[in-house]
């Protein structure tokens, strides 16, 4: 009989198909095998048990370890941050180049103006005499601090800091002081009581420290330069040439750190209490005065009179003047300055 449209239609029911579930365990199967064969090769590539790691104890590391590992880490460190290969010449040993052109009177009795850039001297007067050098010492300090302990540092003030003589920020016995703020102290402001600290802080004591300030002028090549204080206070046997501290700024300008330090003019820093807060002042007149000053240190002392290590950047050229005993120490560098750049 033949269908009719209103005549219900039973469908045949299909079978479900069984091939998912055959693929499924299929790969189960797979990665199982899988596991089974990397067991052998983890464990002989060390991969151990959690009873075997629980067996394993760690051996004790003596201080002596420590402390080589400790060096090597700081002579890395320094290595890293050194600015110049070593034996690099910080000043060419040529003729003044620009010593045959005209230049209004220089009143320091020594004096030098160099090229930052290329280390070539362009002018200079009594270049290698050796003159006490009041707080410029305190560039060499800071350049080893800088090398030797990390600007986050805690340092507890050793009780010899406060009564170190004349020019002191107020640091109290036994406080904790980060190494940054010591080095804002000592550049700007121009603490004796920080240079004493991070003198100690860096060398375990104010001696060691004197030694490895003479034992860096050697090997900078500063052949005029001797070293009795850490902050330049003492003149007796601590003295330089404006060559050497020209080439020992060069050095130092190098930096990073150093120079963004050096040629901040004011810098407010939270302290702890009772004091709460200190301002400093950079101690250098140029900065924010002359057009380009990036630094460098000042100093004065009865003997020394007034000495400026001055350094300035214009465009692609950077200076470096040095005067030592100065009447006029800003008069003179702005001449030497100002002669440099309209030579170059």
């Amino acid at each position: 009989m033949p269908y009719s449209v209103l005549q219900p239609v039973k469908r045949k029911r299909r079978s479900r198909s069984r091939r998912p579930l055959l693929l499924l365990g299929l790969a189960l199967l797979i990665g199982a095998g899988s596991l089974a064969a990397t067991q052998p090769w983890a464990h002989a590539h060390g991969q151990r048990s959690h009873r075997e790691e629980a067996a394993i104890k760690p051996s004790a590391v003596s201080e002596q370890a420590l402390e080589r590992l400790r060096a090597a880490a700081v002579e890395q460190e320094v290595a890293a941050n050194a600015p110049f290969a070593p034996g690099t010449r910080l000043l060419l040993p040529a003729a003044p180049r620009l010593e045959e052109l005209p230049l209004r009177p220089i009143s320091a009795p020594a004096a030098i103006l160099v090229d930052a850039n290329t280390g070539a001297v362009l002018w200079a007067k009594r270049q290698h005499q050796r003159r006490p050098v009041a707080s410029t010492t305190k560039i060499m300090t800071a350049v080893l601090a800088l090398e030797h302990l990390p600007l986050t540092k805690v340092v507890r003030v050793n009780p010899l800091a406060p009564r170190a003589a004349l020019g002191r920020e107020g640091l109290r016995a036994r406080e904790r002081v980060p190494v940054w703020k010591l080095m804002y102290g000592l550049l700007l402001f121009s603490g004796n009581d920080d240079a004493l600290e991070l003198a100690i802080a860096t060398s375990g004591s104010r001696g060691a420290f004197l030694d490895l300030m003479n034992q860096k002028a050697r090997q900078l090549g500063l052949r005029d330069t001797h070293y009795t204080s850490p902050s330049g206070v003492v003149d007796r046997g601590n003295y330089s040439s404006v060559h050497d501290l020209a080439a020992l700024a060069r050095y130092a300008m190098a930096i990073p750190r150093f120079r963004a330090i050096t040629r901040t003019h004011i810098a407010h820093v939270k302290w702890s209490k009772p004091t709460y807060a200190k301002t400093y002042v950079n101690k250098n007149q140029l900065i924010g005065t002359y057009r380009g000053a990036d630094g460098v240190k000042t100093g004065w002392t009865t003997i020394a009179g007034h000495c400026l290590v001055a350094s300035a950047r214009r465009g692609g050229t950077r200076l470096i003047a040095v005067v030592l005993d100065a009447p006029d120490p800003y008069g003179d560098t702005r001449r030497l300055l100002n002669f440099g750049f309209a030579n170059s």
